[in-house]
């Protein structure tokens, strides 16, 4: 199991590292506000592949740059849904439900016991087998949704109305979000080897697919790397369309 820990305190990254690894967790440290944001999306992207590895989160609540709130309301507007285990000297009440509510799935406050922050890694670890295997006919990159059960795609909680071939194409764009995928690759996949390898069928959909998709959406999903082919990907929150 991986685990991402952002935390700017040395003394206690340098603590958790040591000590989750002689656990057998595989763990990343991030001092960071925003880099954290970034690696955890790095995160989530690794995750969301056939073999992928789910990572925990630990997130510290004062980080510089972007505080742990931010992080995690920032993971949950974009569907991310790495478990996340919350950390801050602010232990009040008040503070845990603002985590909780804001996305959180767990809120330990310092200072904190190694083994019960291990016993609720263990729960977070449990949880997150099983909210995988709930989603797993359901694809989400940011607010765009597929159902793979019932064929169906909604943007913003809107549904849209897409042909077999459109689905099918959304469906593999949404399995791999950030990867770049070919021309030739997709066309393959949706169409099969018995297509026109110069055909612009592709092209085609994929301007249907942006015309129902992300016309008047403030933040575009389909993104072209010109002479290569296309990603699936949401944008970082400052970047604009």
């Amino acid at each position: 199991m991986n685990v991402l820990v952002i935390e700017d305190d040395p003394r206690i990254a340098d603590f958790l590292s040591r000590g989750l690894r002689a656990e057998g967790y595989r763990v990343s440290v991030v001092s960071q506000g925003p880099q954290g944001l970034e690696a955890a999306r790095q995160a989530a992207r690794v995750a969301s592949a056939p073999d992928g590895m789910t990572t925990l989160l630990i997130l510290d609540l004062m980080l510089p740059g972007m505080g742990g709130l931010e992080i995690c309301q920032t993971l949950r507007a974009e569907g991310i849904m790495l478990p996340i285990l919350m950390l801050s000297a602010l232990g009040s009440v008040d503070d845990r439900v603002t985590g909780l509510r804001l996305g959180a799935d767990d809120y330990l406050p310092k200072p904190f016991d190694f083994e019960e922050l291990l016993a609720r890694l263990e729960s977070l670890a449990r949880r997150g087998r099983d909210r995988q295997r709930s989603t797993a006919n359901q694809l989400v990159v940011d607010d765009l949704v597929f159902d793979r059960e019932r064929m169906q795609a909604s943007r913003a909680g809107r549904t849209l109305a897409l042909t077999a071939k459109e689905l099918a194409l959304l469906e593999l764009m949404m399995s791999a979000p950030g990867r770049l995928l070919s021309r030739e690759r997709i066309l393959a996949n949706v169409w099969g080897n018995s297509e026109d390898p110069l055909t612009n069928v592709v092209d085609v959909y994929i301007r249907r697919l942006r015309a129902k998709i992300d016309e008047g959406a403030a933040r575009p999903l389909i993104h072209t790397v010109r002479g290569l082919g296309y990603r699936m990907e949401a944008p970082p929150q400052d970047a604009g369309p």
